[in-house]
Order: C-alpha cells, then sequence, then structure tokens
C-alpha cells in the first residue's frame, strides 16, 4: 500500500522504500524487487558474502551487510534485463552507512533507516 513522506508517494517493496521522483519507475521498481527471482538473488548473494559489508571489509572493519545494491542503477533501460537485474556481477552488499554514501550525491536522498528516497 502507497504511504506519503513529505511530497513523495513512496511503496514498500521487499524491505525496501521506493518513491516516485517523476520517472514513472517505482511501480516498476515494485514489481521487481517484489518477484520470487530477486528475493532468491538477494539471499544467495547476501549468503555467498557471508553477510558482510563488502567496503567495510575491504577497509578491514567487520559490519554486517544489508542492503544488496546495484551497481549499475536500474532504469527503464535496464529494468526487465535479468543480466543487469539478478547477475552478482552487478550487486554488492553494503551496510547501512556504505548504502548511503552510496546514494549520497545522486538523485535520491538515503533515509536514517537506510532507504533510497527519490529528491
Amino acid at each position: 500500500m502507497p504511504f506519503v513522506r513529505g511530497i513523495t508517494e513512496c511503496l514498500m517493496a521487499g524491505g525496501r522504500a521506493i518513491c516516485r521522483g517523476g520517472s514513472g519507475m517505482a511501480d516498476e521498481q515494485l514489481r521487481f524487487y517484489s518477484t520470487q527471482a530477486w528475493k532468491k538473488t538477494r539471499a544467495a548473494y547476501k549468503k555467498s558474502k557471508g553477510g558482510l559489508c563488502e567496503r567495510c571489509l575491504k577497509a578491514g572493519i567487520i559490519r554486517a551487510g544489508e542492503f544488496v545494491h546495484h551497481k549499475i542503477h536500474l532504469d527503464a533501460t535496464n529494468i526487465h534485463d535479468p543480466n543487469v537485474t539478478l547477475s552478482f556481477d552487478n550487486l554488492c552488499l553494503l551496510c547501512r552507512d556504505c548504502h548511503a554514501a552510496e546514494h549520497s550525491n545522486k538523485r535520491y536522498v538515503v533515509d536514517a533507516n537506510g532507504y533510497v528516497h527519490g529528491r
């Protein structure tokens, strides 16, 4: 069910908030992040990384990974391409802080819970 955060309409999908930022992608993202294919891929990827944040681990810090992040961000041109959406090569497991840092200089903001919202 949609909820409103400020003036942005958001939808919950697979434990993440997806917000309409005028691109119309929210509905497509909601459908994708609700699929069994994504849920299985996300769980398998997280398990393959031992549940640890990949960026923190490279810096010698042991921290739980919470978000399976797409390196190539999903958009209208690639949302239906499993080579982008489901490929382990396009994923990384990040903690809340690293996920926020990944989105800090983009057209998104990350709330205190680590969820991505359109600006």
